[in-house]
Order: structure tokens, then C-alpha cells, then sequence
């Protein structure tokens, strides 16, 4: 069940995906709080990073500064694929925007600044006609 590790063929068809909603990132000591359900966890030594919904941290009252769109890039990607990331956060960073990339087994997926994701997507669904 590997993924493609063809950097064009990756940047070609990752067909970027703009999930609907806000997403931000907090740190805990301790546990996951009840009524949190976390798209992502990072355990740290100086606590647990969630990337949580919005509306979850708000309503528990968890503190965060950055607000993000949730990207997920839709090709299989292998995990020891060489040079995608590299790629896209450049691609971003021409465009002037932050990325926090995540590799899941299946997929990679960004966190955007909220107010820029369909900038992001298109800067994405760029390099990806680019690529072809």
C-alpha cells in the first residue's frame, strides 16, 4: 500500500482540497480535555500541540494565536518521497504564506493562514498545471 514518490507526478496530481471550516493550533499539559476531538497531536516536551476546530478550543477555552485553513493534498504521497514538501512550502512562501505541513500515512495536509486558503489552493492548483 505504498504512495507515489515521483515528484512530478505528486506535484501534478495532488489536487489540493480546501476543508471547510477554522482550525487552530494549541498547546496542554496533560491530556486531550473532554469535548476536544484533534485533527492532529504533537507530543513535545513543553506539552501537547493540538490542532484542533475552532469552535472546540473556543468552547473549552483553550488559548491560540494562529487560525488556519485545513489544505489536504489528494494524491497518495509515500512517506519517504523526496522534494514535495520542499515544493509547495516554496510555492507558498513565493506567494507570501505561511504553511505548517502535516504527513499523515495517506496524505500531506497544511495549515494555512484562514484568510489566504483559496489564495493558497490557488497557488497550489498552480504549481500543479505547472508540473503536468
Amino acid at each position: 500500500m505504498s504512495g507515489e514518490s515521483d515528484l512530478r507526478k505528486l506535484l501534478s496530481g495532488m489536487r489540493p482540497e480546501l476543508k471547510a471550516g477554522r482550525y487552530v493550533f494549541t498547546t496542554i499539559k496533560g491530556g486531550v480535555p473532554s469535548g476536544i476531538s484533534p485533527v492532529v497531536t504533537v507530543a513535545e516536551p513543553e506539552g501537547l500541540t493540538l490542532v484542533v476546530p475552532l469552535e472546540e478550543a473556543d468552547a473549552v477555552g483553550l488559548a491560540y494565536d494562529y487560525v488556519a485553513g485545513w489544505i489536504t493534498l489528494r494524491i497518495h504521497s509515500a512517506l519517504e518521497a523526496v522534494g514535495l514538501t520542499a515544493a509547495v512550502s516554496r510555492e507558498l512562501a513565493d506567494a507570501g504564506l505561511s504553511c505548517n505541513v502535516v504527513a499523515g500515512f495517506h496524505h500531506d495536509h497544511l495549515f494555512v493562514p484562514y484568510e489566504h486558503a483559496g489564495q493558497a489552493v490557488a497557488a497550489l492548483e498552480s504549481l500543479a498545471h505547472r508540473s503536468a
